[in-house]
């Protein structure tokens, strides 16, 4: 309305003064209702053609969208595995810590575990002083093995000597056994290191590796342990929190509720925009908002990013070729915006529905020189005229709770 009465200023308003005053024509004589379309017929297109023209300039440089939101984001209380509820610690809405505990499943079988993974640890441990025996025990006998080795060989040399002096004093006989005896005993020597070796391999690869690997299913039973308490990840409010002692939640099937992080939603708009504005929408723009849980306000905005994807579009590689008559509506370009002030949204609900305008503004282009006359002059009107949207948008707070509270029976 306010657009085809700024056009008939300069189209049929005039038309009518010529017609009126210069060839004095009168009003319900001349001038009926029947000679109207006659006599101003091109006063009255043009009017028509202008208004239009002007809507849709105001329109497309100026974009409005009623599919904006306070998007928030949530996060799904789940237990990293399955089990019986043993104990609740919060209520079905609750404000909670990071960290703090939300409930409990049944933890014998993990205890059981850590226990059994104890005791193997204490096993490897006894085991190791058993080596260490062992290993003292080895060094014993390689002692008395060289020792008797010595004495063979000690007996052997003193009776070679004799029958290296005096031949035939020494029976030949009892030299071959000297010598037997002192190879035996070399072997015994020897049995005796490999003896030790083998404790000693027993205390410094065999049982540390076994106590390693159980200190590993000691940690692996702490952390299935840990796993049966499910904290809170952040700060934030848990809501629907409906599970209960005796419950059996499942990651895959049941969540136990809902945890909705501190300020989620209170710092970003997000809204739809048609694809027809996506070459004027830019980073940087200045916008306005208008919420429904924030009636008769208005919030300055500024346009911080723009998703350079349409969700519309999207798709997954699959078994049939994709059929463009499948998407049943265009998408829109989703753009973020935050408040030009801080707190902007603070007193807006997460979630809530809003409607926002984005404002063209040429004005760095236009003090820059770089354009004409007539060109500076079509960007000068194309941001006068976007005052209409914002009036607009003033006119549509207004009257949104009477809409919704009267008209839409809420």
């Amino acid at each position: 309305m306010s657009e085809l009465l700024l056009c008939s200023v300069v189209t049929i308003l005039p038309d009518y003064l010529f017609r009126r005053y210069w060839q004095g024509k009168r009003l319900g004589i001349e001038i009926t209702f029947y000679s109207v379309w006659y006599e101003l017929r091109w006063g009255i297109t043009s009017c028509l053609m202008l208004t239009i023209a002007l809507i849709t300039l105001i329109f497309y440089y100026h974009p409005q969208t009623t599919t904006a939101t306070t998007y928030f984001r949530t996060i799904p209380i789940l237990p990293e595995g399955f089990g019986r509820v043993a104990e609740v610690n919060v209520g079905f809405s609750q404000d909670v810590k990071k960290g703090d505990v939300l409930f409990r499943l049944d933890s014998s079988k993990q205890a059981a575990a850590l226990e059994t993974a104890k005791r193997k640890i204490a096993e490897v441990d006894a085991a190791m002083q058993a080596a260490e025996a062992d290993v003292a025990k080895a060094e014993a006998q390689i002692g008395e093995a060289k020792a008797n080795l010595q004495q063979a060989k000690d007996e052997l040399d003193v009776k070679s000597e004799l029958q290296r002096r005096n031949p035939g004093i020494v029976p030949q006989r009892d030299i071959e056994k000297l010598q037997v005896l002192v190879d035996q005993r070399q072997s015994g020597v020897d049995a005796a290191n490999a003896t030790k070796q083998a404790a000693t391999l027993q205390v410094t690869t065999r049982l540390p590796a076994e106590k390693a690997s159980a200190e590993a299913a000691l940690a692996q039973a702490q952390v299935d342990l840990d796993k049966t308490v499910v904290r809170a990840g952040v700060d934030g409010r848990v809501e629907q929190f409906l599970v209960r002692t005796g419950d059996v939640v499942n990651q895959l099937i049941r969540p136990a509720g809902v945890l909705i992080p501190a300020e989620a939603g209170q710092n970003i708009l997000q809204a739809g925009f048609g694809q027809i504005a996506a070459q004027i929408v830019k980073e940087g723009m200045l916008a306005e908002a208008t919420c429904m849980s924030k009636p008769w306000t208005i919030i300055p905005m500024v346009v911080t990013t723009v998703q350079d994807y349409i969700a519309a579009g999207q798709f997954r590689a699959g078994e049939q070729l994709l059929e463009a008559q499948n998407i049943a509506q265009p998408g829109s370009v989703l753009v973020f915006l935050e408040p030009l002030y801080k707190g902007g949204l603070d007193d807006v609900t997460p979630g809530s529905t809003c409607i926002v305008n984005a404002y063209t503004s040429n004005r760095d282009l236009i003090s820059s020189g770089k354009l004409s006359a007539a060109h500076a002059l079509a960007l000068k009107v194309i941001d006068a005229v976007g005052i209409v949207k914002a009036a607009l948008l003033r006119v549509q707070a207004l009257v949104l709770p009477v809409k919704t509270l009267v008209f839409g029976g809420h």
